[in-house]
């Protein structure tokens, strides 16, 4: 009999051999779950953290770039629009899609594994308009509609702020404005808030959030301007029909020095353009609020001060105030709350506090119980200077937390003068030694007072990071001088008149104008030594700074493209990941990095194909982990000007 003849043989071996190799073969792994990032800080708290662990200190060096999407919503400086864009996007992932806004405010639907558009909604701004704050938008909204049938129309749902004062509702699937909501899915956000003398004096620029069945949303208010600015009144909308639910007015009830607006608000109070953060346990909205306007004005303002510059927990359901924290008293200087309170739970004596830390212009962080205010590291009332100008009453002291210490230096003088050339450091010294500096908190003057931190900070509105489970927060701050000058109202047009291209404003209403700029040598560099930007990690439970490191190079803003590790100015924000990663842009040479967070080495660098200022998220779809960043640049500050999104990932 021959083998063809014996039919048992060779599936008898095939099955041996199949049972072998099943029995050596390891296991098939499950595809690990897709993840999300509903909110703009990652979650409503703003944590900006991911539990992944795909990309690790010993691949990230391999990541590439997966996709790269184009929006083609650029205006530099040399455009003709009306104002420059500034990409500061940090987009969401909900259901499957990532969702964007660009900085002319259109809202687009993208596949997070190719860049491809579903959708794009333009709500058609006049790009040509003069908008006070750039051409900007930080992010969008998400809401699920429990109540409605899975699939129907709006039965999820995008929410948008303009920059033209309008709130819009569009339906997840389609990108089709919501019936039902408000007049043809918007709402009038100027309704009520005060005469706005230009369409761009009152704007938004950071995303709503929403909390239960209410979207909140706050303002931004052009700087320097006038007395009775409009309102910076926040207000709670119902997320499905748009009607009013609440509206938090950040003045006393009987203080109104600037007048009313229409609707009974305060005019010039302090207003909410930065980020919000949202506790939806304890139905609390957390308002990072700015200073009344004018920001150099003070004796006019009789209580309007009371809670600006400061944390404000309002209810959700009801706009109720449930308490306030106020970081500046009286502020003067611009030192208006620029980021998202950050919520996470604090570690201490074996307990878990629910907490909340605020991040500062001047480069201070406030950690604070979230559930009444109470300071988790003592907080002194400190003297600082006085007041040389009787229109310039000033508090007598401050709040200081004497935990964590200061992320950036609070002194400077002529010894510290720096420059790339001895001429430059000698014209660096005369003018620190023309200038009046006695502290964090010198008073501006006529004769000139240097700000240190600057009215830029410190840390901006990109925020901070905070790994929970490492019990570290990551921040990214400037260290920056800058000088700012009042400018007697007899004089203004003619000072207006020969410095063109400087910041000059008129502040009408108080007794002077003002005068603000960054202090650069005749070469360009800042007068104060580098570092001029640095990442910071900080140990929440100690209330110690772990480690810093330089963040960026002069690379793409020096004359020579010199990799001069020397840490730059930086505007946007950190993400960490569960694998002990920091991914940040921010700096002003065209990356997005890597470090390691235990140590602040520097893992890796993946050249961007423009200006990183913004915050990047993180998600994993279909078994892969993407990192995403706008690059976009940012017109005011210099940067490479573009328009694209990218997407970063490991090889498949």
């Amino acid at each position: 009999m021959t083998l063809r003849e014996r039919p048992s043989a060779v599936p008898g071996l095939a099955c041996l051999v199949w049972l072998g190799l099943v029995l050596l073969s390891p296991p098939t792994r499950a595809q690990a779950p897709d993840t999300e990032w509903p909110a703009y800080g990652g979650d409503a708290g703003g944590t900006r953290y991911v539990a992944l662990g795909d990309i690790t200190r010993e691949n990230v060096s391999r990541l590439e770039i997966a996709w790269e999407h184009h929006s083609g919503d650029v205006c530099a400086p040399d455009s003709g629009c009306g104002s420059t864009t500034a990409y500061e996007l940090t987009p969401i992932l909900v259901g499957g899609w990532l969702y964007a806004c660009t900085p002319f405010n259109r809202v687009l639907a993208i596949h997070p594994a190719t860049g491809e558009e579903r959708w794009a909604f333009d709500p058609e701004i006049d790009v040509a308009g003069r908008w006070a704050n750039q051409l900007i938008c930080r992010g969008v909204a998400h809401y699920r509609d429990a109540s409605a049938v899975a699939g129907s129309v709006c039965a999820e749902r995008i929410l948008t702020n303009t920059l033209d004062s309008r709130l819009i509702a569009l339906d997840a699937a389609t990108g089709k404005p919501c019936p039902g909501f408000g007049v043809d899915g918007e709402v009038d956000l100027a309704l009520g808030v005060g005469m706005v003398r230009w369409k761009g004096e009152y704007s938004h620029t950071s995303a709503p959030v929403v909390i239960g069945d209410v979207v909140v949303v706050g303002s931004a208010v052009g700087d320097n301007v006038r007395t009775n600015a409009p309102s910076g009144v926040v207000r709670g909308y119902d997320v499905r029909t748009g009607a009013l639910r609440w509206a938090f007015d950040p003045a006393p009830p009987d203080v109104a020095p600037g007048g009313r607006s229409p609707a009974g608000w305060a005019l010039s109070s302090p207003n909410v353009w930065a980020p919000m953060s949202v506790d939806e346990e304890r139905d609390l909205v957390f308002l990072p609020t700015g200073n009344p306007t004018p920001d150099y004005a003070s004796k006019w303002r009789e209580g309007l001060d009371t809670f600006g510059s400061a944390v404000i927990a309002v209810r959700g359901s009801t706009g109720e105030r449930v308490w306030s924290f106020q970081t500046v008293h009286g502020d003067l200087w611009d030192f208006d709350l620029p980021a998202q309170p950050t919520l996470f739970d604090l570690e201490r004596d074996g307990r878990r506090i629910p907490a909340l830390v605020q991040p500062t212009k001047m480069g201070l962080l406030f950690t604070l119980d979230r559930e009444d205010g109470t300071p988790l590291f003592p907080v002194e009332e400190r003297p600082v200077p006085p007041s040389d100008d009787g229109d310039l009453p000033v508090s007598p002291t401050q709040p200081f937390p004497t935990k964590p210490p200061p992320l950036i230096r609070h002194t400077i003088g002529p010894e510290d003068a720096w420059g790339v050339a001895f001429f430059d450091t000698r014209a660096c010294r005369r003018w620190i030694e023309s200038l009046r500096f006695e502290g964090v908190y010198t008073p501006p003057s006529r004769q000139g007072t240097i700000m240190l931190p600057g009215n830029a900070g410190g840390s901006n509105w990109g925020g901070v990071s905070v790994d929970t489970g490492r019990q570290l927060l990551i921040a990214n701050v400037m260290d920056l001088p800058f000088v700012v000058t009042l400018i007697p109202r007899e004089d203004f047009d003619r000072v207006k008149r020969e410095n063109p291209g400087v910041e000059i404003s008129p502040q009408d209403g108080a007794r002077h104008g003002m005068r603000r700029e960054t202090m650069l040598s005749p070469l360009g560099l800042p007068c104060s030594k580098p570092p001029w930007g640095k990442l910071v990690a900080v140990d929440l439970e100690a209330g110690d700074i772990r480690w810093e490191v330089p963040l960026g190079t002069v690379r793409d803003i020096a004359p020579l493209p010199i990799p001069w590790k020397a840490g730059v100015p930086n505007i946007g924000g950190p993400l960490t990941t569960e694998s002990g990663l920091v991914f940040i842009g921010a700096a002003m040479d065209d990356y997005l990095r890597a470090f390691d967070v235990e140590t602040g080495e520097e893992l890796w660098a993946g050249r961007l194909p423009a200006g990183g200022q913004a915050t990047p998220m993180s998600y994993r779809y279909e078994g892969r982990q993407y990192v995403v960043i706008a690059a976009g640049g940012h017109g005011r500050a210099g940067s490479t000007m573009g328009d694209s999104l990218v997407a970063f990932a490991l090889p498949e």
